[in-house]
């Protein structure tokens, strides 16, 4: 981090301490003391505990200097009125300092995976940073601005949203050229209310963006009321300003056109929502003068974050795709629209668990209900719901499907019912079989992927 002491007091208006400051470039800025090196400044953030506590562990550990909402004896400090302020307006300050070109992304779905297909895709022609894990927050992405390398000059930020609001402080700390939103869904419904609300606070992605910042956003009538008038906005999805064509998948893979690029880039990711995603990154890429065959290239050799859905092997042979990071309706029916076409081994049988999805707020129950529509005899042979607001859809789905072929399971906090949901999953699920597995991370879904492959790790 190219930035001293004086420099840093400066932007954030932070008194000095009695003990000089270290003179020369500091390293880089931590808020956990044990992440501390030589040189470092520490930076003590109210969590479930009040990082001041860690001050002298840091030192111990080499800081050279620590912020503080209060004065310390015998440290040099930096004396600050809010640490998490300062720290968002300095990470504010070097991004434009160094004149990085910065590319936010934000979406109820897919955004981890969107800003991992734009970082490669423009690593090809300059030096890219982006967003490490799911560092997408008021912490995270400051902390982020203040790690990249000197030598940066794109940075790919992902934005995330719990509450409205999130995305405006974002997008007026990253101020960024180009502002992506992947999809309007459901996800943290329970806290907005509505998709509407949903949609109001991923456009905030604008708030820092200048007149000549481009926004591109899904083609979705609920994004209209909230499109700034003086923005300039492509928009994508079918007939729009750009789209995929000519989509085909593979079990492991996917090949697609755009109506923008003259040839067909091949994904080695499955699902027709890859294809959005990897192809707002092929556009970006293009804006900003990426030759189409590295474009191509760098997404036929994409490697992800992380790489929430999944093929892996039961013990007994069959193919689990799991997908118990997360879950809401769009993602939902999205994954389940990839299952049921994916191509299966003669004789076998497609078989679904869906765990319950949650921060829904009080139409979960519906909400859920309404997947009944994604769910055919003709595509699954087998449903198994587990969770409490799946109950209604079972009910439904067993007057759809032919007797024997849809199981509930509950889990309550009086009451579950895992082990008889394993037992039963054991009891169907065959050698050529395929099983998608879906649900929130607090149904611990990725328990029973680990009961299916239990058996084949153990010979390993």
């Amino acid at each position: 981090m190219r930035l001293t002491i004086e420099e840093i007091a400066q932007v954030v208006g932070a008194s000095p301490s009695e003990i000089a400051w270290p003179q020369g470039q500091v390293g880089n800025i931590e808020f956990d003391s044990r992440k501390i090196k030589a040189g470092d400044i520490f930076l003590p953030l109210q969590g479930q505990r009040d990082g001041h506590e860690f001050i002298e562990t840091a030192f111990a550990n080499g800081a050279s200097v620590t912020f503080t909402e209060k004065p310390i004896v015998g440290r040099p400090y930096l004396l600050v009125a809010e640490c998490l302020k300062a720290f968002q307006e300095l990470a504010s300050y070097y991004l434009e300092k160094q004149g990085v070109d910065v590319i936010a992304v934000t979406g109820s779905n897919g955004k981890t995976t969107t800003k991992d297909m734009i970082a490669a895709v423009l690593a090809k022609a300059y030096k890219t940073y982006k967003t490490q894990g799911n560092y997408n927050n008021e912490i995270g992405l400051p902390y982020t601005a203040l790690h990249m390398p000197d030598d940066t000059e794109k940075i790919v930020l992902e934005m995330g949203q719990d509450h409205m609001g999130d995305i405006k402080l974002l997008s007026e700390i990253a101020k960024p050229h180009i502002g992506v939103v992947t999809l309007i869904g459901e996800a943290h419904l329970e806290f907005f209310g509505s998709r509407e609300k949903i949609a109001q606070g991923k456009l905030q992605i604008t708030e820092g963006m200048d007149g000549d910042g481009i926004l591109i956003a899904p083609a979705d009538p609920v994004l209209a009321p909230f499109l700034p008038k003086e923005q300039k906005v492509i928009h994508f999805g079918p007939d729009a300003d750009i789209f995929v064509t000519d989509y085909v998948e593979h079990k492991n893979a996917l090949d697609f056109k755009t109506n923008f690029l003259e040839e067909a880039i091949h994904l080695p990711v499955t699902g027709r929502y890859n294809a959005w995603n990897a192809m707002l990154a092929a556009y970006i890429g293009q804006l900003l003068s990426i030759d189409e065959a590295d474009i191509r290239d760098a997404l036929a050799h994409l490697e992800l974050t992380q790489n929430r859905t999944e093929w892996k092997q039961a013990a007994n042979g069959a193919e689990i795709l799991s997908d118990v990071y997360n879950a809401n309706p769009t993602a939902t029916r999205l994954v389940l629209e990839t299952f049921s076409k994916l191509p299966i081994a003669d004789g076998g049988k497609k078989l679904v668990v869906l765990g319950d999805m949650k921060e829904l707020g009080p139409d979960s129950v519906a909400l859920h209900t309404q997947l009944l529509t994604s769910l055919s005899p003709e595509d699954f042979h087998s449903l198994i719901f587990y969770g409490e607001d799946y109950a209604e859809l079972a009910q439904y789905a067993g007057q759809m499907f032919p007797l024997g072929r849809v199981y509930y399971f509950k889990k309550t906090e009086n009451e579950d019912q895992f082990e008889d949901m394993v037992a039963r999953v054991e009891e169907i699920l065959e050698a050529k079989d395929q099983i998608l597995i879906k649900g929130s991370h607090s149904m611990h879904l990725e328990n029973l992927v680990a009961r299916l492959e239990k058996a084949s790790t153990e010979k390993e």
